[in-house]
């Protein structure tokens, strides 16, 4: 499984549009509002790079209201 962390830049006054869009979709699981540069912060599970990429592709470049997205593969620390 891979941990993925997506920061969402959103047209303005569209961030509860995308919050809508993103919240049912099974491989989502957290949404948070941030403040500053991103306004969205959303952790997916995948389980390889093709299901992220589709991820990209089949759900987040069809979201208009969407401007731009960092995409961030998180790795645990090992003890």
């Amino acid at each position: 499984m891979i941990e993925v962390f997506i920061l969402i830049v959103v047209k303005p006054g569209n961030e509860e549009k995308v919050f809508n869009k993103l919240k049912d979709i099974p491989k989502v699981r957290e949404i948070y509002r941030l403040y500053g540069e991103y306004d969205i912060v959303v952790r997916i599970e995948v389980e390889n790079i093709k299901e992220l990429d589709e991820f990209h592709d089949k759900i987040l470049r069809k979201i208009k209201e969407i401007e731009m997205t960092e995409t961030l593969i998180a790795s645990p620390y090992r003890r």
